[in-house]
């Protein structure tokens, strides 16, 4: 067996053992966009019930905070493929 085939075993073998970190990681990564999110749209509900006239520039201000905070989980995911 060439040294070649022994590293190529010893990588497909190490792989393995860490093949359920991924989920694992994106699970605790989820955590933080999800509580940011709801604090999010709660805080524009507030806002909208206390100065209704404002409620569509609210509401856009709330999506994209919401954008760009789902982000931050996209970003979970593909850390958790990566490694």
């Amino acid at each position: 067996m060439s040294v070649a085939q022994q590293a190529v075993e010893f990588l497909a073998a190490d792989e393995m053992k860490f093949k359920g970190l991924g989920a694992v990681g994106y699970g605790l990564a989820a955590i933080g966009p999800g509580v940011g999110i709801g604090i999010v749209v709660g805080k524009a509900i507030e806002g909208m019930a206390r100065q209704p006239e404002m409620s569509g520039q609210i509401r856009t201000t709330m999506f994209l905070g919401i954008a760009f905070t789902e982000a931050l989980a996209l970003i979970g995911i593909v850390t958790g493929f990566i490694f």
